[in-house]
């Protein structure tokens, strides 16, 4: 139906545009103006594809991305020193390291994208994205009790170290919510260990403030950093689903609440990256990335918590108001820019896909209006699609960034195609887009607008809007 209107659109818009041309004997060819011309009908110049993707188009675009990372992730532990692969696992020692390949399969990234796997194989109804994280994770339990044997100064720190031994929520969280994730969604290995020293780092060693907000003492003491709030809550949320204990979700809700009341700009509706306790002036720096970690976090959050459930209310109010904020800055081309309020800065593509997925998320749970952000959602990821290139990497990604209170420090960090920060907002942007275009049939702001002959003269047709 959508491709006969978008047809028939055309055809008449072309009918009526050709009614109007100047006679072929003409001596010049006259200029186009209102007069002699229906310059409503004129096709704007877009930067980035001004249409309604279809599913095959997105689930394309995933698979060139899961074909990519398929190849480039290997499941294999070698010798450090001989590059051999060890496949007799009792042959562990601290020379064993994981084969290289472009990415690391137990960084904070690697979380995000092996849930990204997740939701694009509920979507499409295809078992290999869901298999690229089962097999992963499940090859991580299998070697985890040998590196469990080795004692933490014997180079365990190289494969499996910041799995037995977290330092950081970056260790942590992400990972745990995909493997809970991925529990849930059938996963047969045993997760549980991994699972439970996760959640005991997050609940009971990470530092916190007095208040109990979860805190960093690096580069500076007593500073919250906004990507924290990924790093830790939805793991919560997921692990009161999965286990039945409130008690994550009561802390999940703090975290979100007591983060927003120190670093939300209400006059922005956006986060600033950092805020530290000692420091009476909080400059404030909106990086993009950071900002999607926070609303991904929201919609993380919103779809485990009972609807009656104490601070839900808060939580979604929040997450309406960020996403309103974050549309206000949205540039032309369908990216935001790197900070996000200041549009000589560079456009960047994960932050963009987070933003995808979350705004699409929100419009899919009916927590925002599809008829106001549809069409921004829309455009967001034709931008985001334009940016995976034909051998599945994703260009135009921020490396991995500090907190910084200057902007050189923001506007001049490097892009790269292996910045892992980028594959897994993009297979759940996908995801969620294809959702929406099934639940809602969004249209931009053009496709909107479809022509009806009301009559047709001798002079051409006439149109009416509808």
């Amino acid at each position: 139906m959508k491709n006969y209107f978008q047809s028939t659109m055309l055809l008449l818009m072309l009918a009526g545009f050709v009614g109007c041309q100047p006679t072929a004997d003409s001596d010049s060819e006259a200029p186009l103006t209102d007069a002699n011309a229906p310059l409503h009908l004129m096709q704007p110049e877009y930067n980035v594809p001004y249409v309604v993707p279809e599913k095959a188009e997105i689930v394309e675009v995933l698979d060139r991305v899961h074909g990519y990372l398929e190849a480039t992730t290997p499941t294999a532990l070698v010798d450090k020193d001989s590059g051999e692969e060890v496949t007799d696992y009792d042959a562990i020692d601290g020379e064993t390291v994981f084969k290289a390949g472009d990415f690391r399969l137990t960084s904070y990234e690697w979380g995000v994208t092996y849930a990204g796997m997740l939701n694009a194989a509920a979507v499409t109804g295809n078992d290999k994205f869901a298999n690229y994280t089962y097999d992963r994770l499940a090859f991580l339990a299998d070697i985890r009790p040998y590196f469990l044997n080795l004692d933490e100064e014997s180079g365990s720190r190289y494969a499996m170290h910041s799995v037995l031994h977290p330092g950081a929520l970056d260790d942590s969280g992400a990972l745990c919510a995909a493997m809970i994730k991925a529990k849930l969604a059938g996963q047969s290995a045993d997760l549980d260990p991994m699972i439970d020293n996760f959640m005991n780092y997050i609940s009971h060693e990470e530092f916190r403030l007095e208040d109990g907000t979860l805190a960093r003492n690096r580069p500076m003491r007593n500073s919250l950093w906004l990507d924290d709030l990924f790093m830790s809550v939805p793991a919560m949320a997921w692990m009161g689903k999965y286990s039945g204990e409130t008690a994550y979700w009561d802390d999940a809700v703090k975290q979100v609440l007591q983060f927003a009341d120190r670093m939300f700009n209400e006059e922005k509706q956006l986060f600033m990256h950092g805020w530290i306790l000692d420091m009476e002036e909080h400059p404030q720096f909106h990086w993009a990335r950071a900002n999607g970690w926070a609303v991904m976090t929201l919609v993380e959050l919103l779809e485990v918590l009972p609807a009656d459930y104490a601070g839900r209310a808060e939580v979604l109010a929040l997450l309406q108001k960020h996403i309103r904020g974050l549309a206000n800055y949205q540039s032309p081309e369908g990216f935001w820019h790197q900070l996000i309020d200041r549009n000589d800065s560079y456009l960047e593509t994960s932050a963009t896909a987070i933003y995808v997925y979350a705004i699409a998320r929100a419009i899919n749970r009916g927590y925002v209006d599809a008829k106001v952000y549809g069409p921004m959602t829309l455009l967001a990821w034709n931008a985001v699609a334009s940016k995976v290139n034909d051998k599945g990497q994703v260009e135009g990604t921020c490396v991995g960034t500090g907190m910084g209170f200057d902007p050189a420090f923001y506007y001049y960090r490097p892009i790269s195609v292996f910045a892992a920060h980028g594959y897994g907002p993009v297979l759940l942007a996908g995801s969620e887009m294809i959702e929406l275009l099934e639940n809602t049939f969004p249209k931009l702001n053009d496709s909107a607008l479809i022509f009806f002959p009301e009559e047709v003269t001798s002079d051409g047709p006439i149109f009416y809007v509808e």
